[in-house]
């Protein structure tokens, strides 16, 4: 009874699909290449059985250049795919502080406000590690500072916890900005 129930637990790992993931977290730039160029290939989004995570995932959560992460963009990665904590591409790489893999995802169409099971979006995770370089980009791409996570505080609220001047100067240019966008409607102007 124990060598049928071992059968397909271990068969599972021996398929094209966890071969693809485990040449990702090797960084085998070559085997990678290989698998994502293969014709007809759906590889590029296939996900962890266990944890959720997807190619875009394992490389946005390294301390690694955003070259792999626009690698995987430009072969069809999909950038708001989530692993079963909620937790997507964007928000690992703002938390690493990654500028150009944050650009990167942003630029293929990477949902900003997105929120993880604690309901933390990239903003406010940037906000509690004092990122300013990051808090700056996502502000300038749109980021929600009044976004509640779990606990009800938003980036805004933190930032006023922190009474950090450069923070609340950002966050005010941010509102600036803002103010001075003009809403788009739908249909004819009158």
């Amino acid at each position: 009874m124990v060598s049928a129930l071992a059968a397909p637990a271990s068969a599972q790992f021996n398929t094209e699909s966890h071969e693809f993931l485990e040449a990702v977290r090797d960084e085998d730039g070559t085997l990678v290449t290989k698998f994502v160029q293969q014709p007809g290939n759906t590889l590029i989004n296939t996900r962890d059985l266990v944890t959720g995570d997807t190619a875009l995932i394992i490389v946005a959560g390294r301390d690694s250049n955003a070259q792999w992460i626009k690698f995987l963009l430009q072969n069809g990665a999909n950038p708001n795919l989530a692993n079963k904590k909620g937790v997507t591409p964007l928000m690992l790489a703002a938390a690493k502080g990654n500028v150009d893999g944050v650009e990167a995802l942003l630029k293929a169409g990477a949902r900003i406000d997105e929120q993880d099971s604690l309901g933390e979006t990239p903003l406010i995770s940037a906000t509690h590690r004092r990122d300013f370089a990051m808090i700056k980009l996502l502000l300038s791409n749109g980021a929600d500072p009044d976004r509640n996570d779990n606990s009800g505080r938003s980036a805004r609220d933190y930032i006023e916890i922190m009474a950090d001047r450069r923070l609340t100067a950002e966050l005010e240019a941010a509102d600036e900005k803002r103010k001075g966008q003009t809403a788009s409607t739908y249909g004819p102007g009158l």
